[in-house]
């Protein structure tokens, strides 16, 4: 059943593949704009070989004595696709193990999504996920996605969630060992301009080694979206979940590695963004932001790196976005989408002139001016860190030289409050050079642990971070690692 190979297949023949495989059997439960994964089974023939049932509580009140109510009144939500299949893969084993469980690996699909409403003014997305086996009578796997469907006709988005959910079928059968190569094959026959995927998680006996993180990159990377969420943990979070009615404070870099000029501009950041008396402490989301462009090695992405940098985040508590946002005008407008509370950016002075470096808007018919529209809306502001200049004075803000005629707009700015300095900082730390203390790492010279964090230092020690010269151990076998601590037995 299972190859590391892939053929491509059209939506009707991956259906049938399925259905003419003995081995798979299982239930649909969809909910919100059709059955139309269900029904490309149906209509590619043999579907008695595949489906125990299908079903679609659309009313509430039959919907919740299924699968039991939700505390936030929400039902397009992962804690409803969780219920969902948990409580259909139970019935299945509860009803059909005794009698095929030794030769049938079971499935439970479900979906729960809000189409687009009939006067077009909604936002429409959903959550897509099979629990299924890889063997007989051994414990289920889970792929959840969540998915923004773009189509503006409910007809076609119902056809890309099909297609979508049968792809999503066929690759956790046939594909399931190239992890990276299953997530590509969810766009078959679809692309970006109909349906998005921001979010993907893996989880069970058959997917121990795989790491979220990088299957958070991967959607970025392929371009099935923009921008990707995971959390300290390294579990994937769904942006628009997370962000939604949240305060966001954003600080962007390399991060290669994480030193003590990046811990304090961004405690002191976001320490001046809560003094702003419409940010309300209790609702606020801070994010370290990764770029495609700062991940490039060349053309190449370096994997371990950037799970280096990555663990580190982790380690300090940090929630990690990884965008395919070079221009900052681009990153407000995907928050602005996901909230209508503040947005604070925080960043140095290289950043701040990367911003007004007018080269960056040449492809906007309004150049720097249409651009700022959407960075400076109503709604953000940015938090300037000093820096150094040669001769060892500081640079800020009211130091920052631009061309003559881009001074009013920087006054302007700085007059309506769009625009601060962060007031607190060290000193000291305006001299740590990201790349210098790389180097120092890379050489095992002495004396870089003064420039980073404690705990930075340690992980870099104990796990050989960024080219550190040092020898890993081999785990014992009992030991587990962390991949099994994150997905457990299942």
């Amino acid at each position: 059943m299972p190859s590391s190979t892939y053929e491509y297949l059209g939506t009707k023949q991956k259906a049938l593949k399925i259905n003419l495989d003995k081995r798979i059997y299982g239930s649909f439960a969809e909910i919100g704009a059709g059955q139309d994964v269900a029904a490309n089974f149906f209509k590619s023939g043999g579907a008695s070989g595949t489906i125990a049932k299908t079903m679609s509580a659309y009313d509430m009140t039959f919907s919740n004595a299924i699968y039991g109510p939700e505390e936030s009144g929400r039902y397009v939500v992962e804690s409803r696709l969780e219920k969902m299949l948990r409580h259909e893969y139970d019935l299945l084993i509860e009803r059909l193990d005794e009698k095929r469980g030794g030769e049938t690996c079971f499935f439970s699909f479900a979906n729960t999504v809000v189409a687009l409403n009939y006067h077009k003014t909604n936002e429409s997305h959903g959550w897509i996920g099979l629990r299924f086996q890889l063997s007989p009578r051994t414990e289920p796997n889970d792929v959840v996605i969540h998915v923004r469907m773009l189509d503006n006709d409910t007809i076609l988005q119902q056809q890309a969630l099909g297609i979508i959910g049968v792809n999503l079928m066929y690759g956790c059968y046939y594909l399931h060992q190239t992890p990276e190569l299953l997530l590509r094959s969810l766009m078959d026959d679809l692309s970006t301009d109909r349906i998005e995927i921001d979010m993907i998680r893996f989880g069970g006996p058959d997917f121990r080694v795989v790491d979220n993180r990088l299957m958070s990159l991967y959607l970025v990377k392929h371009g099935f979206t923009n921008a990707a969420l995971f959390g300290p943990n390294g579990q994937n979070l769904q942006p628009a979940d997370t962000l939604y009615k949240k305060h966001i404070a954003v600080i962007r870099g390399r991060f290669r590695p994480f030193a003590l000029v990046h811990q304090d501009m961004l405690q002191n950041g976001v320490a001046q963004f809560l003094e702003d008396p419409e940010v309300d402490p209790e609702k606020v989301v801070v994010l370290t932001e990764l770029t495609l462009q700062n991940l490039r090695d060349g053309d190449d992405i370096n994997e371990k790196d950037f799970l280096d940098r990555v663990d580190i985040l982790g380690k300090l508590g940090l929630t990690v976005m990884v965008s395919n946002y070079t221009e900052y005008y681009k990153l407000v407008s995907y928050l602005a989408k996901l909230t209508k509370l503040k947005i604070g950016l925080i960043m140095g002075i290289p950043n701040l002139e990367f911003i007004f470096d007018e080269q960056h808007y040449a492809n906007l018919p309004g150049g720097i001016l249409e651009a700022f529209a959407t960075l400076f809306s109503r709604k953000v502001k940015l938090y300037v860190y000093p820096a150094l200049k040669p001769d060892g004075s500081l640079a800020n803000c009211f130091k920052f030289q631009l061309p003559f005629h881009l001074r009013d707009l920087f006054n302007y700015l700085i007059t309506n409050n769009k625009i601060e300095d962060i007031r607190t900082f060290n000193k000291k730390n305006l001299n740590i050079l990201s790349d210098q203390v790389l180097d120092m790492i890379k050489s095992g010279g002495e004396g870089w642990e003064q420039y980073v964090p404690t705990e930075v230092a340690t992980m870099i020690k104990d796990k050989c971070l960024f080219g550190f010269p040092c020898v890993v151990y081999p785990k014992e076998e009992n030991e587990i690692s962390s991949a099994e601590e994150f997905f457990g037995d299942n």
